[in-house]
Formats: C-alpha cells, structure tokens, sequence
C-alpha cells in the first residue's frame, strides 16, 4: 500500500538486539520535500532507524515505507531512489572530486560520457568546479563533505538520508554542508536529517522528531513539532541575567523567582540566571527594578525565546552535549551546568 504525498513512512517499527531493544515502535510521517530532524540522545535508535530505512538493516515488526516502496517488500525500489549520506565521508583521497564523481556515476550505470556530464554538474552545483581536478586528500573537510553530498546526488533521488553529516566540521564547514543540503530541498529533495547539532536541526527542520531511550530500550518517538512549537512548550519568552560576580547568583535566582513565579536555573560558569516568564515587557521591567533593589549588579540582561537546547533537556532530561552523549549546540559541547537555584 502506497502512501501517496509522503516521501517516509514508518508504522511501529521494532527492532531487537539480544536482550535490548534498538527501536520500540517507532513511528514517522515525511511529507515529500521537507526536511525532517531526527534527535535523540545515544542509544535511542536514530541510526537504526536510518539503517531500516535504507534497506541496511532488517526490523522485526512493523512496516516502512520510502519514496512509495514497501522497505521489506521492494528494498530493490527504495534503493533506486534514495541517497546515503553517512557519519564517515565515502569519497577517495587519493582521486581527484571529479574522478570520484566519475567513478560513482559508472557504478550508477551511466555511460562514460554521461559520467562526465553529470560529473561536471555536480562540480558546479557544490561549488567544487575550481578544486575539480585536485585530489581529495587536500580537500577541507566542508570540501569532502559536499562532494559526499554531491556522490549521493548523482542519480538525483527523491529522497536523502543524512546521518550526522556534519560531526566533527568546524562552523564555517558546517555552514557550507547547509547550504548545499537547502539547495538540494528548494529543488525537491525530501530529506530526513539524524543530527547531535541542535543548531543544525533548528536551521535546516521543518519539523523534528524527538527520540527516547531508557534502559536498553530505545526508539520511540516522545515529541514531534516544528521547531518554534517544540520550544512553545517550555511556555513562551525566558530572562537570563548575567550578574558580575558569581556569589551574587542565589540572591539573583531568588529575585528571579519571585517575580516570575517560576523555578529559576543558575549557570555558575557563565555566571547567568534564567527564567521563563509569561509577560515578556512587563516581566523584563519588574526584573531590572526587582534587581536594582537587591542591590545587584547586572551585566547583561536579555529576553529570549527558548533553544532547542532546553526543548531537549526538558523532554529527555539529558543536557545536549553532556558526557559526550546526546545533541550538541551549534558551538560544541555545553560546558555549563544548570541547576536549580
């Protein structure tokens, strides 16, 4: 049974690894030329969930369904329209980006002259004509990164998968790995994105799926919204306070408190205080003349929207980043510890 206008469907999936469970019946819905992000923390099954879905991977229950091809039934047919885009670059060094992207095009079955073509339209559209005929070992690593992209695209699929594309990048190379994927979606891609940049879903999402794992039981989906509905939930607009010296910061919290009427956290490393409030204009006035009256001595005070960040701690009760484990903001780890004041 086709599901027409969805480019993914996933119905119950289960997938079982000894005594633990790697998806617990997983479920999602991908409109056909939107982008989806898939977080979650380590262990809660995003990458078996691609691995189903691009046939490398047998599930024990359930039923999937890519570009109009039953997973189990027509791997064949979901092959022939999907790209792989994994965590490790699959380009060869030692070959130039052009004659990587030959030899892709002649394992597709296209002729040598149609490899070429293609070849060079791949060059052109990834910005990598000039370092075409360079080898890849002295590619940067954005550079390797676009022409994965660009391998991947070589018979154009309807839909990509993309599995933490962008791990280990530095900003700049990240930036140049979105522009060529918001290239690829303004023509039609449907792409489904497994990230541990939260910046990077928040930039790139129309909508996120959020994944749970507890107890060697993982792959469930426990949220689902665009990205401004998922932070619409921790309840609207936030006050963080910068304070000059960090003994200030439980006078501060408790200041905070009162006239939020909400828990406050308390960051001692940045030396920061925040808090969600209700009353975006009236809150910030009451919480400056609420501070110069406990004498405190404020920095920088800013009203915010909620982060993906906090949408993922409150959701999973995992700070994005901690231990290594879990989704990363957009600058790398999260140092700082939020506690409650």
């Amino acid at each position: 049974m086709r599901t027409p206008g969805h480019a993914i469907v996933a119905e119950g999936l289960v997938k079982r690894y000894g005594a633990g469970t790697g998806l617990d019946g997983f479920d999602l819905t991908v409109p056909s030329g939107t982008v989806r992000g898939l977080l979650g923390p380590n262990g809660a099954g995003k990458t078996t969930a691609v691995r189903i879905l691009t046939t490398l991977t047998r599930f024990d229950a359930g039923r999937a369904e890519v570009a109009g091809y039953d997973v189990a039934r027509r791997p064949d047919g979901v092959r022939r329209r999907i790209g792989l885009v994994g965590q490790h670059a699959a380009v060869d060094e030692i070959l130039s980006g052009r004659q990587n992207l030959e030899m892709f095009g002649r394992l597709h079955h296209l002729g040598a002259a149609g490899a070429r073509r293609r070849a060079d339209e791949l060059l052109e559209r990834f910005r990598l004509r000039d370092a075409g005929n360079r080898p890849v070992g002295r590619y940067s690593g954005g550079m390797r990164r676009r022409l994965d992209l660009a391998a991947s695209m070589i018979v154009a699929p309807p839909v990509l998968f993309l599995d933490e594309p962008t791990t280990g990048l530095d900003p700049r190379s990240r930036n140049e790995v979105w522009e060529a994927v918001r290239s690829l979606v303004d023509d039609g891609t449907s792409v489904l994105l497994t990230t541990q940049y939260l910046e990077e879903a928040d930039r790139l999402a129309d909508r996120i799926s959020v994944l749970a794992a507890s107890e060697g039981r993982g792959g469930r989906v426990i949220a689902e919204g665009s990205p401004n509905e998922l932070k619409s939930r921790l309840g609207g607009d936030r006050i963080d306070v910068v304070v000059r010296e960090a003994a200030e910061l439980p006078l501060a919290a408790r200041v905070l408190e009162r006239v939020a009427d909400a828990r406050a956290e308390v960051d001692p490393d940045d030396r920061r205080v925040g808090v969600p409030v209700r009353d975006r204009v009236s809150a910030l006035t009451e919480v400056v003349r609420a501070l110069d009256g406990a004498g405190i001595a404020a920095e920088d005070i800013v009203l915010r929207r909620p982060t993906l960040d906090e949408v993922f701690l409150h959701l999973t009760g995992e700070r994005p980043g901690q231990d290594g484990n879990g989704p990363k903001n957009g600058n790398g780890p999260t140092t700082g510890k939020a506690v409650a004041a």
